[in-house]
């Protein structure tokens, strides 16, 4: 599937491997199609539950390993312009609302992007999560209409489809799916267990799950709405 073009796309996310799992195909399908891509990652996931299965980093080794899953993730999709933001893991819901806005704001001059993809606010589950999703939204709330790029955001809360409905963006990623589990693979101290049980099901001759290797799914952030 082709995706529609764009100008840059601009990918913010709080903690390395967030990108994996809801957008890596469309990323990897945006840079074949010769689209920029862009991806700050606010955190290193320091604070990361998971050590690998069996585990092979501890608390003090975790933020160089996730920072080096990081950079083979963004390998992976074909990222080169990767910024990482030195945020700390699980205090970004504490960090001053105008520092993150500046934040925010300095990355959309500099990328000048027609699209930013990142989470919904107040329906993505984590602290974290829902912070860098309000700092993206008031950023480009302060915009001129007509200067305002498109925001594509991933919403998975339990209540999400009762209060938001069905996304209304989906792509077609099947073309990258290699891409998408080189990401997934990438992050392996995060995501081994469930790379695990989908090969074990592979291996007892389950299908593939098509809907989650083939297509990504997004809300286009209606700013007529109100997150506060």
């Amino acid at each position: 599937m082709t995706l529609p073009m764009e100008r840059h796309v601009l990918v913010v996310f709080p903690h390395p491997d967030d990108e994996a799992f809801g957008v890596s195909g469309t990323i990897a399908t945006y840079i074949k199609q010769g689209v920029p891509v862009t991806y700050a990652c606010l955190t290193l996931g320091e604070m990361g539950r998971n050590l690998g299965n069996p585990p092979f980093a501890t608390r003090e080794t975790l933020p160089h390993v996730r920072k080096e899953e990081l950079l083979a993730s963004v390998k992976a999709m074909g990222v080169t312009d990767l910024r990482m933001m030195g945020l700390r893991d699980k205090t970004i819901e504490f960090e001053d609302d105008e520092k993150m806005i500046e934040m925010m704001e300095n990355l959309i001059k500099d990328t000048n992007p027609s699209l930013i993809i990142t989470f919904y606010p107040n329906y993505a589950v984590h602290p974290d999560h829902d912070a860098t999703a309000r700092a993206v939204i008031r950023a480009v709330r302060r915009m001129s209409v007509e200067n305002r790029p498109t925001i594509y955001a991933l919403a998975f809360a339990n209540n999400s489809i009762e209060f938001l409905g069905e996304p209304d963006v989906v792509h077609n990623i099947e073309g990258s799916k290699e891409e998408k589990m080189g990401s997934l693979r990438a992050h392996i101290s995060q995501t081994s267990w469930m790379l695990e049980e989908m090969e074990k099901r592979l291996a007892d001759g389950e299908p593939e799950d098509e809907n989650w290797l083939h297509f990504e799914r997004f809300y286009t952030y209606d700013f007529n709405k109100d997150f506060e």
